[in-house]
């Protein structure tokens, strides 16, 4: 069980008390007892729970010598100061740009821009203009995972070639993906690195506008077609100029500041979210929306998911169990199924507490292939089941973030390809999610 560390601030911003262990960190950072504390994260979370007078809590990474601490900090404000509750969740070794010999490989030519990862696909170069003008800041994406970069889609045959170049070691082009901060559609090509061992050391690759898409045949001028030009550019923009104020691109700001752009950030991507969640509505209510019928691997699918959703399953403090490796042949399309079970996944992440897991499991039944998403979350009423595949319905419509479409798309989806969507809950005892597909 992860021990919780206390310590109390006055209104000056001076550390009065602290458990040993936190007292420790805050030392090595350059702070003491009765100095203000020395933890830059930790500041500014005591400076702005102080100022707003209510209690924030935020998972936050700080540095301790060679040493990351993954966090989640509380601070409670009241008429003597703030106090404070640490929780470290995860201890692992400082990020450092990797030093010593790798292949020299030249980025892709042609490319807007370019970029290269380490072997644990972590951004250590960002290079060119058209990345700031893509919204990209370099130093915003160094150190970051490239999946927190680029949000990575899958190819016309499904797969998705970049996570495959790099189990294969190999060179990989065409990846179609989406800018993380701006939602613009992209394409990516890479050159793998390999380190004076012949291991995998990383990509050398380079980012292509993606080429635009035409409008489906009796469809222009639908809400869809005019997103990015009415909705998604100016969101990217403003998700883009919040990330720069936030990282403070242009020198030191007032920290308060930097976490309201941090919100506004936040806040902008989610808006995006819903911009994608609409596209999709319009799409599957047209009578003319039709989905493929291909033979896939309904298991492969969701571990694919699964790695998609893995950097923001380990900031939230979740692991995903992602089930045996045995194949699950089924029918539907590819990037649709994926669709339903990233949906799937990352709600079950989002509900389930710090330290749960959300378990991955496939079964067959009869002629169906089954794949099961469950957590151990705060669980579905039984009056609230069936609502919560409605349009804009969700169990809680108070709670911050959603839109209360994800679920009804991923039913209608699952239903389009001739299968279904149901759950299986009960308050306080977690929820399975059950997508069942034609088998093949």
């Amino acid at each position: 069980m992860t021990a919780i560390l206390a310590a109390r601030v006055d209104e000056a911003g001076r550390l009065l008390s602290a458990d040993d262990a936190l007292a420790a960190i805050n030392d090595r950072a350059g702070g003491a007892v009765g100095r203000r504390v020395a933890v830059p994260q930790v500041a500014a979370l005591v400076r702005l729970a102080r100022r707003l007078g209510i209690d924030i809590a935020r998972a936050t990474t700080i540095a301790d010598g060679e040493t990351d601490l993954d966090c989640w900090i509380a601070a409670t404000p009241d008429d003597d100061g703030v106090a404070l509750a640490v929780s470290i969740l995860r201890e692992r070794p400082a990020w450092r740009v990797p030093v010593g010999p790798a292949d020299a490989v030249p980025p892709p030519a042609g490319a807007d821009w370019t970029w290269e990862t380490d072997g644990d696909l972590r951004i250590v170069r960002v290079e060119g203009d058209g990345a700031l003008a893509a919204g990209v800041t370099p130093a915003d994406a160094l150190g970051q995972a490239a999946t927190r970069v680029f949000a990575l889609l899958p190819a016309a045959d499904g797969t998705v070639p970049m996570i495959e170049a790099m189990a294969e070691r190999a060179d990989f082009a065409a990846q179609p993906a989406t800018l993380a901060a701006t939602g613009v559609r992209v394409l990516l090509a890479g050159s793998a690195r390999s380190d004076a061992a012949g291991g995998f050391a990383g990509f050398v690759g380079g980012t292509f506008a993606a080429p635009e898409e035409p409008a489906p045949i009796g469809v222009t001028g639908t809400f869809n077609a005019r997103l990015e030009r009415i909705l998604r550019a100016p969101l990217g923009r403003i998700v883009a100029n919040a990330d720069s104020i936030n990282a403070r691109a242009d020198g030191p700001i007032d920290p308060h500041y930097a976490d309201y752009a941090a919100d506004i950030a936040q806040a902008g991507r989610h808006l995006l979210g819903l911009v994608d969640d609409l596209a999709d509505l319009e799409a599957i209510e047209r009578e003319d929306f039709a989905v493929e019928a291909e033979p896939l691997d309904l298991a492969d699918v969701a571990r694919r998911a699964a790695g998609l959703l893995a950097v923001r399953a380990a900031e939230a403090g979740v692991t995903i169990d992602r089930g045996d490796t045995t194949p699950l042949p089924a029918i539907g399309e590819f990037r649709r199924v994926l669709q339903v079970m990233v949906n799937l996944i990352g709600n079950a992440v989002r509900y389930s507490p710090r330290g749960g897991t959300v378990w991955l499991r496939f079964r067959r039944e009869g002629g169906r292939a089954v794949a099961i998403v469950a957590d151990r979350g705060r669980g579905i009423a039984a009056a609230d089941q069936a609502r919560i595949f409605d349009k804009f319905e969700r169990v809680d419509p108070g709670e911050v973030g959603g839109s209360g479409l994800g679920l009804y798309i991923a039913r209608r989806l699952a239903q389009a390809m001739d299968g279904d969507l149901t759950v299986d809950s009960a308050p306080g005892a977690g929820s399975r999610f059950i997508l069942s597909l034609p088998g093949a």
